[in-house]
């Protein structure tokens, strides 16, 4: 008796499992149950980050600087090079004019400082940019996205987005460590708008950041300090 149909079966069972378990694994690799996580990041937090100028004698301070007088709005740039960083930089810096119509700066943090990375990164961004050495803006706890990337349809239909305007890349410095928007209000206001990328070219709402920066109160900045 031949045991050649049993090996078949069994054969086409593991095939037919492992199948079965890819799909369950692309499925719920495209759920948020295996994104990072952080923390919301408060005030406090944010305004002890050290940050620094970009230029030829780079001066450190303070974040609370940014925002202490007239609050503002910061991206941190996951990386200046790639296309979908900067298809959210020229989405953002469109709202420049009524950001300066309110007297809310537009500023962003980069983690790197590569060759002319952040001089070719400024035609898409149009506020000041400054050296986020530590990589604090990305935290409190620093969120990586890795190759669940590549099975991931909101990132390919992001990609897809982002070619199909004509934005252009490329694949120098870090990448990895997701990035986000802040808007932050005057004096001690706290934290008004706050977008944590969850997966790459996951963009943060253009009405909701206008309506927060909206709602800066100027007026208690001097009474705060």
């Amino acid at each position: 008796m031949s045991l050649l149909p049993d090996f078949e079966f069994i054969t086409m069972g593991f095939w037919s499992f492992g199948i079965g378990a890819a799909v369950v694994g692309i499925l719920i690799a495209n759920t948020d149950y295996f994104l990072s996580k952080t923390d919301k990041a408060t005030l406090e937090y944010l305004e002890q980050i050290e940050l620094k100028t970009i230029g030829d004698e780079p001066r450190t301070f303070k974040a609370k600087e940014l925002w202490e007088k007239n609050g503002a709005v910061i991206m941190a740039v996951r990386r200046p090079g790639c296309f979908l960083c900067r298809e959210e930089a020229s989405g953002l810096s469109a709202l420049k004019p009524q950001l300066d119509q309110l007297g809310v700066p537009l500023y962003g943090v980069v983690k790197e400082k590569i060759g002319t990375e952040i001089d070719d990164f400024q035609p898409f961004f149009k506020g000041e940019i400054f050296h986020d050495e530590k990589k604090l803006f990305y935290g409190p706890q620093t969120r990586k996205m890795m190759l669940i990337a590549l099975i991931r349809l909101g990132v390919w239909q992001n990609f897809r987005r982002a070619w199909k305007d004509g934005f252009q890349g490329n694949l120098e410095g870090e990448g990895l460590i997701l990035g986000g928007m802040f808007v932050v209000g005057a004096g001690n206001q706290g934290v008004l708008y706050e977008h944590r990328e969850k997966e790459f070219g996951d963009k943060a709402n253009l009405t909701s950041i206008l309506e927060a920066a909206r709602k800066i109160n100027k007026h208690n900045a001097d009474e705060d300090k």
